[in-house]
């Protein structure tokens, strides 16, 4: 099993270790065709990308794409915001983005009634609640051109099985993160069963942890998942 590329890096311009250049590098010597980089959304309360910094940032993408021929992509990994699906991405800011991923992160900037639905997600572990998060993230998917969903059920649970057919529905791929997988065994049955498409990423913080994915290829192995419905491994 062989990673083809890494769509989920992160790096100075948010909370990674290293530059784009330091992350392409890596990717470049551990036989990636592809990379892209995708750090923190513009309200991320702690580490968010500054949005004055996209147009450097793309410059600095085609850049190294031409310097290592490899293909460098910029992306950002979204932050849900409310039980709308609205992401903290506007119309002026995808002109220099090459791909739109989108999680769940606690400490996000929001306003009051953003407020009470992160609160709640924190708080409420009813089946109410979480159907009402799986409705956020599907209004998402249906709003937005989002490509990856980013560590599913980490930090906010979510009615799986719906949100794996609506993605089918609309080509969105359900990430097998690097550093977790919070899947249960009746939710990984139903997303196989369903032919649910996958995508490996590293969450890569730092320029050497970039293409390690060693856990995703683990959960392929352990759980039985075909190949051909995770999209980056060759």
């Amino acid at each position: 099993m062989k990673l083809l590329y890494d769509y989920h890096t992160h790096t100075v311009f948010s909370h990674g270790l290293g530059t784009i250049e330091e992350n392409v590098i890596v990717a470049k010597q551990k036989g990636l065709s592809e990379i892209a980089i995708t750090d923190h959304g513009f309200e991320h309360l702690a580490y968010p990308v500054k949005r004055k910094k996209l147009k450097i940032m793309r410059e600095e993408c085609d850049r190294l794409t031409k310097k290592y021929g490899i293909k460098v992509l910029l992306g950002i990994e979204a932050n849900l915001l409310d039980k709308t699906g609205r992401i903290d991405i506007i119309e002026e800011d995808k002109k220099y983005l090459d791909i739109i991923l989108m999680g769940y992160h606690k400490l996000v900037k929001l306003k009051p009634k953003q407020l009470w639905f992160s609160l709640k997600t924190k708080l409420l572990k009813t089946k109410k609640q979480i159907e009402e998060n799986t409705d956020a993230y599907i209004n998402a998917i249906n709003k937005y051109n989002i490509k990856v969903l980013t560590h599913l059920n980490y930090g906010i649970k979510v009615n799986i099985k719906r949100l794996a057919k609506a993605c089918k529905e609309k080509g969105v791929l359900i990430e097998l993160n690097g550093k977790r997988i919070n899947f249960n065994k009746e939710e990984i049955d139903y997303m196989k069963e369903i032919d649910t498409k996958f995508i490996v990423n590293s969450d890569a913080h730092r320029p050497k942890k970039v293409g390690e994915t060693n856990i995703g290829f683990n959960f392929i192995i352990k759980n039985n998942i075909k190949f051909s419905n995770v999209v980056n491994i060759g």
